[in-house]
């Protein structure tokens, strides 16, 4: 058997998928590479935790045709609460308001998983699965990518190879391209709750000493929580009971929709910030969390992967329109410069965001208090932490 391709895309998870989805009708030959097994990728603790997906992404998976599919089971944020625990300050924002139909939509990651894996199955893209990528060497007008195809050594040939395979990236290592990674000292606790008052499709983002506490809408009285403390706190959270785990995220995020009671089970992610140094190698491009992993306070990390996604298959689909080389360096060199942009903004204001508010410094919580109660009361600013919110704002397309 052959096996040469246009775009060679390593990664079956959200962001390979949908690259490769997006490609569907483009005549480039595509191939999906996937070191696991769809059942495993299906089973992966990873699939519990709720996705916030802002509404130019929800935007952008409709003209994929990917949304159609899952949105019965997405629930609309229809508002955004923010505030500050012991403190005065406090943000409401409303897709009333800014006359849009919802802010965002959440989503079980393992919901989306499944269905773009059920799509790439009925488009016929191509799938070596399970697969390990071993080595990559590069030709003058393609790549080499030896394979571990289940139990035989292949070698597959691509025009351009795409990491798309998540922060433990293959072809990153494979690659040698360096990391910047900032240890933010957190981990996110993950979970649902049931809540006695329902909530409105209200999402909640409350910041406390140690780190944000989110709340988010998946049907009318349960939420999903992701909450941020340090590690020390997050270690002794999830060795204790569950009525003591509960108690504690009582305390912490208040009575605002009553009593709260766990269903389902508590998982820990460690924290940190993780930029590859760089996007690209010789006809090679890495892309969503390959290149970017960022803290989940704003819920930006797959709404920042998939625009690089769109305007991956964009560019692609152009240049393979002109019959031009889809794995030149001029070509990845000018997709590098238009992703730059859009992910250094969204970086520094998720980085920002969080040592702004994961700290008890007096000074600074008296300023960042005055500053969510002046902008609670700025109709144009307020209108705009919405557009950001919808991913809408700063350029985003």
């Amino acid at each position: 058997m052959q096996y040469h391709y246009d775009v060679l895309i390593v990664g079956g998870g959200l962001t390979g998928n949908s690259l490769a989805l997006a490609l569907r009708d483009s005549g480039l030959q595509v191939a999906i590479v996937e070191a696991n097994t769809r059942q495993q990728l299906l089973a992966a603790p990873t699939g519990d935790r709720a996705l916030a997906l802002a509404a130019g992404t929800v935007a952008k998976l409709e003209n994929l045709g990917l949304w159609q599919g899952v949105s019965d089971s997405a629930t609309a944020i229809k508002q955004i609460h923010i505030s500050d625990q012991g403190h005065f300050g406090k943000v409401r924002l409303s897709a009333e308001k800014e006359k849009v139909d919802a802010l965002g939509y959440v989503i079980e990651a393992r919901t989306i998983e499944a269905h773009l894996a059920e799509q790439v199955d009925q488009s016929g893209i191509e799938q070596l699965c399970p697969a390990r990528v071993v080595a990559i060497t590069t030709g003058q007008d393609h790549v080499n990518v030896s394979l571990k195809l289940h139990k035989e050594s292949i070698i597959a040939t691509a025009k351009l190879v795409v990491g798309a395979d998540g922060g433990n990236s293959s072809v990153r290592n494979l690659l040698e391209i360096p990391q910047q990674r900032t240890d933010y000292e957190q981990t996110a606790l993950v979970t649902t709750v049931k809540s006695s008052l329902p909530n409105q499709n209200v999402a909640y983002e409350r910041f406390t000493s140690s780190g944000p506490l989110a709340l988010l809408p998946v049907d009318k009285t349960h939420s999903a929580v992701v909450w941020t403390r340090t590690n020390a706190d997050a270690d002794a959270l999830m060795a204790g009971s569950e009525a003591d785990f509960l108690a504690q995220l009582q305390d912490c995020f208040g009575y605002k929709l009553g009593e709260l009671s766990l269903t389902a089970p508590r998982r820990a992610f460690p924290l940190s910030l993780i930029r590859a140094e760089q996007m690209l190698a010789e006809r090679t491009v890495i892309i969503g969390n390959a290149a970017h992993q960022l803290h989940p306070v704003a819920g930006q990390g797959f709404n920042l992967g998939l625009r690089d996604v769109v305007d991956l298959a964009e560019m692609l689909i152009n240049r393979q329109q002109q019959a031009l080389d889809i794995g030149s360096a001029d070509f990845l060199h000018a997709f590098a410069k238009i992703r730059l942009q859009d992910q250094n903004r969204t970086i520094s204001f998720t980085d920002n965001v969080v040592r702004i508010f994961s700290n008890d410094w007096l000074a600074l919580a008296a300023a960042r208090n005055l500053g969510l109660s002046l902008l609670d009361h700025i109709p144009a600013a307020k209108s705009l932490l919405a557009r950001y919110a919808m991913g809408l704002a700063g350029g985003n397309r």
